[in-house]
């Protein structure tokens, strides 16, 4: 028997979280609890190669507010975070890490703040970054800058934990693009948000698994996908040394009539450096968004779910694994 769609869907994306797992679903299961409202928990293993589903599938068995999904592979944050929203049934939705970094205790106060304020969006701040070394706080409010200047959305201290109306889960779900930044694309939304100041917890357990090289990445992909400032920069570089070139060809011109010596061998040699430099970085932007167009056109589905753990007999409605956009393979007719 299917039960009655919950009032709050709590999503958590988790790879390699066998370590502290049971733990921390249990402090979320509680918390939740404590609301006095029908919900949902709902676990996405984004082809962890630990004891991660496992854990979920024993506590499926016993739990009747959980909900597990593995995937087929790793397909990052973005893609298991899709997976849950797409799955959840709640009018409110929240999406937290699985290390307990994200603090439970905020639950109940974002969800007042849905039900007694209207927010469709409420936006868990980061009030100080943890642990972070001073390096990488650096550059993360480097990047923050960078992309409210290019995206004109202010992301300072934000995180991916966030409650989301049912509205604004379903506008989420209208966008068709394969390369997904979701805690730029709620905050494109515009819709009615809030903003709830946190300081992050120590992790319950484990190491995180993004590496400086996975945050470069996700940096430049989030960047592209939501501005052409990049191009635009490199076409004004290029005017750039055009006017430059034609004031350095006026001024050699110039010295060579008046019967003067044209030196500047090293000059040359610099110049044609530096150009050639600038040339290579812009194509290398241009390959960016070559790289981001090729990743779309292929219409590939931003996740696959291979297999599902939960405690009902009948499979949950939810939104269909496989994107609605990519067309499904008519069904074959048996031999007669």
């Amino acid at each position: 028997m299917i039960p009655v769609a919950p009032r709050l869907s709590i999503v958590l994306p988790a790879y390699r979280e066998a370590e502290h797992l049971k733990l921390s679903l249990i402090e979320i299961r509680e918390t939740a609890a404590s609301l006095g409202v029908p919900f949902e928990i709902l676990v996405v293993d984004d082809g962890s190669p630990d004891n991660t589903w496992p854990i979920l599938q024993e506590l499926a068995k016993d739990w009747s507010e959980l909900r597990a999904f593995r995937l087929s592979r790793n397909f990052g944050k973005e893609g298991a975070l899709a997976a849950g929203l797409d799955a959840s049934r709640g009018d409110a939705v929240i999406v937290m890490d699985a290390d307990l970094q994200h603090p439970p205790e905020l639950i109940p106060k974002m969800y007042r703040l849905w039900a007694d304020g209207g927010y469709d969006v409420v936006n868990a701040v980061k009030r100080e970054r943890g642990d972070e070394s001073w390096f990488r706080r650096r550059l993360t409010r480097l990047y923050h800058r960078i992309f409210a200047a290019f995206v004109g959305v202010k992301m300072a201290g934000s995180s991916d934990f966030k409650l989301l109306s049912r509205s604004a889960v379903d506008s989420y779900a209208l966008f068709p693009e394969r390369n997904i930044f979701f805690r730029g694309l709620i905050g494109w939304l515009g819709l009615k948000q809030t903003d709830l100041m946190f300081d992050v917890a120590p992790r319950a357990g484990g190491q995180t698994n993004w590496s400086f090289l996975m945050l470069a990445k996700l940096a430049i992909n989030s960047v592209v996908s939501f501005s052409t400032i990049p191009l635009q920069m490199v076409t004004l570089l290029g005017f750039g040394f055009l006017i430059f070139s034609l004031v350095f060809a006026g001024q050699t011109l110039w010295v060579k009539l008046s019967g003067g010596a044209v030196e500047g061998f090293a000059t040359v040699i610099l110049l044609q450096l530096l150009i050639g430099a600038i040339l290579m970085i812009g194509l290398g932007i241009v390959g960016q968004y070559v790289a981001k167009i090729f990743d779309e056109v292929k219409r590939r589905p931003r996740y696959l779910i291979q297999e599902e753990a939960s405690p009902y007999s009948e499979p949950v409605p939810r939104h269909d694994k496989v994107d609605p956009v990519v067309p499904q393979l008519p069904k074959r007719k048996n031999a007669s």
